[in-house]
């Protein structure tokens, strides 16, 4: 015979590990590696981006460790991506983003070169690498989607919401870097076809309010809510970027905007949060 008492304890169990089996799942469903690695390729590079501009008016040393740590874990991630690429992607795919990747480092070193030597950088050249740098971006996001819509590749809404945040942000942080350095004002735009400040920063509110769609709890709920009021305090500056603002807080904050993203996609897909990201910003 079994007891009430019993059955109903035996219930509330079977229902717990039904749950734990649940999300485990969707952990495990949401998270791949090929679309990780793309992810953070392209947050790398924006970061390298980002830390040239400052690079290019400091000549600081621990600014160029920086540019020089985006870069090498690019070169991670894109090794990566060559090693997960599977039959999803081709070879000639995968060609064409180390042959965008190569043309985007090359612009970086002259660049750094230029400023090591003269004290300043070449305007013509930075213009170079600030288009460099979206072509680099649109190719990534271009195979990024290919391996997205992949029918043996399953991606959770929510997480890919928060990763399209991530890139707004970089892109939106290494601009604004860009026009708070007087003497690279002129290429903060970068490819014509960009968008500017003001209209990506309305994109990165739609993306953010698909992330926190079914009230996230617990760690998650709280690594949102940090976005949320950094972003708002920052967010402004993004929409009235010709405003004289303190640049190096808009890039602290974005920077630390980034690392908690970071932090969420990690939660969301169980899976280890990115060296690179938590070197974003200290804890604040």
């Amino acid at each position: 015979m079994v007891y009430p008492g019993k059955w109903f304890r035996a219930s509330v169990m079977a229902l717990f590990a039904c749950v734990i089996l649940f999300f485990s799942i969707a952990a495990s469903a949401a998270e791949n590696p090929l679309l990780a690695a793309f992810h953070q390729f392209r947050i790398s590079n924006f970061a390298a981006l980002n830390a040239y501009y400052r690079f290019s008016v400091n000549g600081d040393t621990d600014t160029l460790n920086e540019i020089v740590a985006a870069i090498n874990e690019s070169n991670s991630q894109i090794k990566q991506v060559d090693a997960s690429a599977g039959d999803i992607l081709k070879d000639d795919q995968i060609e064409s983003l180390n042959t965008e990747f190569d043309k985007y480092k090359h612009l970086m070193r002259q660049n750094i070169n230029d400023v090591r030597k003269n004290g300043y950088p070449d305007l013509r050249l930075v213009s170079d690498m600030a288009n460099q740098a979206q072509a680099l971006s649109s190719k990534s996001a271009e195979l990024y989607d290919i391996v997205r819509t992949n029918n043996n590749v399953k991606a959770d809404e929510r997480v890919e919401a928060a990763r399209a945040a991530a890139v707004l942000m970089a892109q939106m942080m290494s601009k604004y870097s860009a026009r708070s350095t007087s003497s690279v004002s002129q290429t903060f735009q970068g490819a014509d076809t960009e968008q500017p400040l003001d209209e990506q920063a309305h994109q990165f509110d739609e993306q953010m309010s698909k992330v926190t769609e079914g009230h996230p709890s617990g760690e998650l709920r709280a690594a949102l809510s940090s976005v949320a009021s950094k972003w708002a305090f920052i967010r402004g500056s993004y929409i009235n970027y010709n405003d004289n603002n303190v640049s190096f807080v808009i890039d602290r904050y974005s920077k630390e905007i980034l690392r908690q993203l970071a932090e969420a996609i990690a939660m969301m897909t169980g899976t280890p949060v990115p060296e690179q990201a938590t070197a974003q910003a200290p804890n604040s």
